[in-house]
């Protein structure tokens, strides 16, 4: 079986796109490239540090704003329920959906999920979703997979979190063999079978979807960097990064990808010291930039923020951040 890349034309038809890989697709270029750091916020674009929900009163305003300057993505967060136990829903309105009508407000900026539970939902649904995602935005999608961590969300599902990291490997292989081949023959250990009779359309803007891994998903580096486009983990000791990059690398000529996303607060003393902790990171902007040029040296090529922790105008700080740090790391 061959890749077939395709494109949607105006009566539904489909060919192809003249992409050559996921490098050309336009969402994860602008998220990834060599040596180079980039930043992304995660949804819901405002600050509630005092409650575990956010009020979504300005996202329309705040997706338009972000989409206008050079910030590289918007990140959505799949959390069914709210847990008090947990205390976070993020952007509450489900990934897939709220992905949808960013792609309606926004002209520039990748879209992607921080990440989808995959073993709570059905994989070839999935790659529908995702898929038509893609082809919506016009290459501006990325597909994050996780295996999720809540109890009783599988729970809830009456899904098995005993076998999620089977589960994760068994889903992502169906999401592949669907989006990437024509009329595939795919047969899955936990999932359905494909048998070469069907074939999912509309298929990916380059000749495969780009998928991360959203933590270890409880796998090693090895199959991550063989089966995924990039990975992002959470906010880890700075001390211990570069360890952690080199393990991840190891052995590999290709571009291996990584990101991590961390609850942030930008503080309005632009002096201000940089504090980090496992609750997350804060500091004034100068602070910052040397520790991102720092990590930028290191190999880490994107951060994502999540800015719940927020006591200003969420405006007022993006704003300070497109002026006063992403140029020092544009180009």
């Amino acid at each position: 079986m061959t890749d077939t890349p395709y494109t949607l034309s105006r009566t539904g038809a489909v060919g192809p796109t003249g992409l050559d890989s996921v490098s050309d697709h336009p969402g994860y270029a602008r998220v990834f490239q060599p040596d180079r750091l980039t930043f992304g916020l995660i949804a819901p674009l405002e600050g509630y540090p005092d409650a575990p929900w956010p009020t979504l009163e300005h996202h329309v305003a705040a997706a338009r704003q972000v989409d206008a300057l050079d910030f590289a993505a918007i990140w959505l967060r799949d959390v069914p329920f709210y847990d008090p136990s947990f205390g976070d829903t993020g952007q509450v309105i489900d990934a897939f959906v709220y992905a949808g009508w960013l792609a309606a407000q926004t002209n520039r900026i990748a879209i992607g999920t921080a990440g989808i539970v995959s073993p709570l939902r059905d994989p070839l649904i999935v790659a529908k979703q995702a898929t038509s995602l893609d082809r919506l935005t016009g290459g501006r999608f990325i597909l994050g997979l996780a295996t999720g961590d809540r109890p009783s969300e599988f729970a809830a599902f009456g899904s098995d979190i005993s076998n999620r990291v089977e589960r994760y490997r068994d889903a992502l292989e169906v999401i592949r063999a669907a989006t990437e081949t024509a009329f595939p023959r795919h047969q899955s250990r936990f999932y359905g079978a494909l048998d070469g009779t069907l074939d999912l359309l509309p298929k990916p803007v380059a000749p495969r979807l780009p998928i991360l891994a959203i933590g270890r998903a409880g796998q090693d580096f090895n199959w991550i960097g063989d089966n995924t486009d990039g990975w992002i983990w959470h906010l880890s000791d700075p001390n211990r990064l570069p360890a952690v990059l080199q393990e991840w690398r190891a052995g590999s000529s290709a571009f291996r990808p990584y990101g991590y996303g961390t609850m942030f607060d930008l503080l309005t003393d632009p002096h201000a010291p940089l504090e980090i902790n496992r609750s997350g990171m804060r500091g004034g902007r100068l602070a910052l930039i040397e520790h991102w040029q720092r990590q930028r040296d290191e190999g880490v090529n994107h951060v994502a923020l999540n800015m719940k922790p927020l006591r200003r105008p969420y405006g007022e700080a993006i704003d300070e951040i497109a002026e006063h740090i992403l140029p020092v790391f544009a180009g």
